[in-house]
């Protein structure tokens, strides 16, 4: 599942006057600015279009008969043939073509998007929403990946208009499952000719070269307390939308509550300065509602994650261990509101290019094991997958036993990162980005998420972020800027056209 991008390698140089930015051919910037003049209207409207479709993966429904797929590849298909780009469709990857040669420079996206709760958005997640804040283009899937697929067609079109000459084909990959079911891909790449170049636009700016892989604990905890129990207890504790978020919003119900304990959680919400909490007392019982702030599970530092800071607000009373009290014991004492696994036991960290493995607790949901929390963690080079898995069953292990709580399930899943070193096409791609953005000395760069580079060869990451810039996919307020939509079309066009000579 992809899960896009931390920026990792701290570069915000200063900016280059014009005469000293990095060259590109003058073939690319010609065509670069003449798509911009010519396609910037169409493709904003070719992003309209594609938006509409809640194109979100069905456990009851298969890709070939969801209506949102369907009606997706169907728009697809007809903007391809209308821009005079070959169309294929392979059932989970889309391919669309442009030019011929021996060589082929593989373009690599998706157009399946991450659900959206339509009451967190001023209009509709489905909708291309350029009024509510002016500048940007706000909609589910506007920056992943539906925004860099429009992009990418209209840079191949204005190739196409300019008859400029490229002796590789260009082929964009659009594949419909990379936020749920990385398999189907697997399958269609045994068969498929892979191309010798490789660019996900499925991240960030500069060129990324290496990615974290993605993980998760899950941890389940049972228990119930007799019916005429009464003492305070944690009765239900949920929140989150889905595993690759961190959380804007948790809840939780506290049975049989003081006036003391009442006085304690109001003082301790008060103390907070980066979450917010809703407060309501019904005779015996207090609802408290946190709220946070969005935002992609790779980059937790530009977000405020409700579930932890929920869980630390209730740290002022010990809780019986059923099933919600003993879910806030564990993620106060092996969670916290840290994003680095600082108290998960020895499992945090580091590597010096890569940075630091980061932990959120994504969601906690009842589920068939019981109440069970969702910690996503993503994993840098540096340390062993076996060492990493024994930390965890340790650290685990020892809080069961301090606490004498058992945990009714636990699920540890460890993806590996991803590193390449000494890609030919690193290097005119930092090109292509310094000579547009007239920013000096860029480098490849490190992200906490986890695209479909990681089964293509020699593959790379260029954009649709910038540095410095939080990632808004997956949050309740993802957009792109007009701006920046204008940018990425300028560079994927000079992009295209300076690998495909390479």
């Amino acid at each position: 599942m992809r899960l896009k991008p931390v920026l990792l390698l701290l570069l915000l140089p200063a900016f280059l006057s014009a005469g000293a930015e990095a060259e590109v051919s003058s073939l690319a910037q010609d065509t670069a600015d003449y798509a911009v003049e010519k396609y910037e209207g169409a493709m904003t409207k070719t992003l309209a279009s594609l938006v509409r479709f809640e194109t979100v993966a069905s456990e009851e429904t298969p890709l070939a008969d969801n209506p949102a797929f369907v009606g997706f590849k169907k728009v697809l298909e007809l903007k391809a043939k209308e821009l005079g780009l070959e169309y294929q469709d392979y059932g989970h990857v889309l391919v669309v073509a442009l030019g011929e040669g021996p060589e082929k420079v593989g373009i690599v996206t998706h157009g399946d998007v991450q659900p959206a709760n339509p009451e967190k958005w001023q209009k509709s997640p489905f909708y291309l929403d350029s009024e509510s804040e002016p500048g940007k283009l706000i909609a589910r899937g506007s920056e992943d990946d539906k925004g860099p697929i429009a992009t990418a067609l209209y840079a191949m079109k204005a190739i196409k208009d300019q008859g400029s000459p490229i002796k590789r084909r260009i082929e964009l990959l659009i594949y419909l499952a990379e936020e749920s079911d990385w398999e189907p891909l697997r399958h269609f790449l045994k068969t498929y000719s892979i191309p010798a170049y490789n660019i996900t636009i499925d991240a960030s700016y500069p060129v990324v070269t290496a990615e974290k892989g993605w993980s998760e604990i899950q941890v389940s905890t049972i228990g119930s307390l007799p019916a005429d129990f009464a003492k305070p207890y944690v009765e239900d504790f949920s929140g989150g939308y889905f595993r690759s978020q961190v959380p804007d919003e948790a809840r939780a119900t506290l049975a049989n509550v003081t006036p003391e304990l009442v006085e304690a959680v109001r003082t301790r919400a008060a103390e907070h300065s980066q979450a917010t909490f809703e407060i309501s007392q019904s005779e015996n019982k207090l609802v408290v509602t946190a709220r946070g702030k969005a935002i992609h599970s790779s980059e937790p530092e530009h977000g405020v994650n409700a579930i932890a800071f929920l869980a630390d607000l209730l740290s002022v009373h010990e809780w019986p261990a059923n099933a919600a009290g003993a879910t806030v014991r564990y993620l106060n004492d092996l969670v916290g509101t840290g994003i680095e696994a600082e108290k998960f036991g020895d499992i945090a960290y580091n590597d010096s290019f890569m940075g630091p493995m980061t932990a959120s607790v994504t969601m906690v949901k009842v589920t068939e094991n019981g109440l069970t929390s969702y910690l996503n963690l993503r994993r840098p080079t540096g340390k062993s997958a076996t060492q990493l898995e024994k930390e965890i069953h340790s650290a685990l292990s020892s809080w069961q036993e301090r606490t004498g709580i058992i945990f009714a399930d636990t699920q540890v899943s460890l993806g590996n990162p991803y590193r390449v070193d000494n890609a030919p096409h690193v290097e005119p791609l930092l090109d292509v980005f310094s000579h547009f953005t007239g920013m000096e000395d860029a480098k490849p760069v490190a992200i906490g998420g986890s695209t479909n580079a990681k089964l293509l060869p020699n593959a790379v990451s260029f954009g649709p972020s910038m540095p410095g810039s939080a990632y808004t996919g997956h949050s309740e307020h993802e957009f792109i800027t007009v701006e920046q939509f204008r940018l990425n079309l300028k560079m994927y066009t000079a992009m295209m056209i300076e690998v495909g000579n390479l």
